[in-house]
């Protein structure tokens, strides 16, 4: 017995000496018979359950732009406002159904519905920026003021269908609405951006709630992330010098600044220093942020020309934590959010969170090769398909409560068609990869 253990090692030995050729031929590849089970699957929910949700509801010929307030039966809900958060996701959506090869031409129609909602009723010609909120005529400015997190959406919106269309004059108003951010925006001093303005720009009053509901003094982790896909998006559109120097700025926020380091996983609220808070209720990890900003990190590398190798230590970390005190082992899916190194205390499961989750498990597959990441998308991918999508009405439910029992609009002004119809695209763009 003892002889035949020690041939087995040595043998194992030897094939690890022969490197990773070897070792691939040992062990064979699981990605193109993932692939060939998950890409029918990804491409019904997209095409048979997003998209026509939205094509066949969310269109507001009379006033522009799209109707986003539909309650759990996918009835509508008034009085309706656009927000441009979800006004600028809907625009996202259809130009990167378009890039992505989706009837192109149809898509790109619908993107300008809302590209030119956004120009002619949300951009402020006064002081230039997005409002934050009108009513769905977009004549009446409900929320005037400017924060950074609608302007990331919106710089994300116009990056995208620029593109997508390959219009020189969607790009030119990308720049334009990128160098305004620079100017107004950017801090020169501590990195990063200050996020809450009056209309006209000038920074508000330090106590002063935002419309992301802290104090306007404060910076964001989840501001911060999305203005990463945005300018990763505009960088890759433009190629401009100074869109790659704040990307790799904002690379350097999202890897660094916005982890606590003792901790292993991401907080949400700083100084204008980046001096972390923790007091009142900061003190929390949500694990969808952190396993959301993984893969934002991988993919704005990527456009910057950087490696991530040098990153994957912290990928694997973020993951873990959020693993060990967020994942439902049982059932599959991801809690919403939790206390420092405690189990989550929020334990309903929201369709974002779940949604982030299998994008940025197939992308550490591809890092890692360590299989537990296959076995999340799997499971996390069970609980999508099977209590996630309702397939009678049509789009996702908001969320999954605590005893298994969905709940929750179809629509609203926070919720839309961008984080499940985007895990959908860039799964599937992973998984062509794989099959080939």
């Amino acid at each position: 017995m003892r002889r035949h253990a020690v041939v087995c090692v040595l043998g194992l030995s030897a094939l690890l000496a022969l490197g990773d050729a070897a070792w691939a031929q040992a062990v064979p590849d699981p990605r193109p018979q993932f692939a060939q089970k998950y890409t029918p699957r990804l491409q019904k929910i997209l095409t048979e359950n997003i998209v026509p949700f939205w094509f066949e509801k969310s269109f507001d010929r009379d006033n522009g732009g799209y109707t986003i307030s539909f309650d759990a039966q996918g009835k509508l809900r008034e009085p309706v406002t656009k927000m441009i958060v979800t006004q600028a996701r809907q625009v996202w959506l259809f130009s990167r159904l378009a890039r992505a090869g989706y009837e192109p031409r149809r898509h790109l129609q619908a993107a300008e519905l809302g590209y030119r909602f956004l120009l002619d009723k949300m951009w402020d010609h006064a002081h230039s920026g997005f409002y934050w909120e009108v009513d769905a005529t977009g004549d009446r400015k409900l929320k005037p003021n400017k924060h950074l997190y609608g302007q990331s959406f919106g710089l994300y919106a116009l990056s995208e269908y620029a593109q997508a269309s390959g219009r020189k004059d969607v790009l030119t108003f990308a720049t334009k609405f990128f160098n305004l951010l620079e100017a107004r925006a950017h801090d020169a001093t501590y990195g990063g951006y200050r996020e809450s303005f009056a209309p006209d720009w000038t920074p508000l009053p330090d106590d002063e709630p935002s419309y992301m509901g802290a104090p306007s003094s404060l910076k964001l982790m989840n501001t911060h992330l999305h203005l990463l896909e945005a300018v990763t998006t505009f960088y890759r559109a433009s190629k401009q010098p100074l869109a790659r120097a704040r990307l790799l700025e904002l690379i350097d926020i999202e890897s660094n600044a916005v982890v606590r380091k003792s901790l292993g996983a991401c907080t949400d609220k700083f100084e204008r220093d980046w001096t972390p808070r923790l007091d009142r209720d900061y003190a929390r990890v949500s694990y969808g942020h952190d396993i959301e900003n993984i893969w934002l990190l991988i993919d704005a590398c990527d456009a910057a020309g950087v490696s991530n190798y040098p990153f994957l230590d912290l990928y694997r970390t973020l993951f873990a934590y959020s693993l060990k005190y967020g994942y439902d082992e049982a059932n599959g899916g991801f809690y919403y959010t939790g206390a420092f190194n405690a189990p989550a205390d929020d334990r309903s499961k929201s369709w974002w969170v779940q949604a982030e989750v299998i994008v940025s498990a197939l992308r550490m597959y591809e890092y890692t090769k360590d299989p537990k990441f296959l076995a999340v998308f799997e499971k996390t991918f069970e609980l999508i398909d099977t209590k996630m999508v309702d397939w009678q009405t049509g789009e996702w439910h908001g969320t999954i409560t605590a005893d298994g029992q969905p709940r929750g609009d179809k629509a609203n002004p926070w919720k839309a068609g961008y984080h499940n119809g985007r895990a959908m695209i860039e799964c599937l763009e992973i998984l062509k990869r794989w099959k080939q």
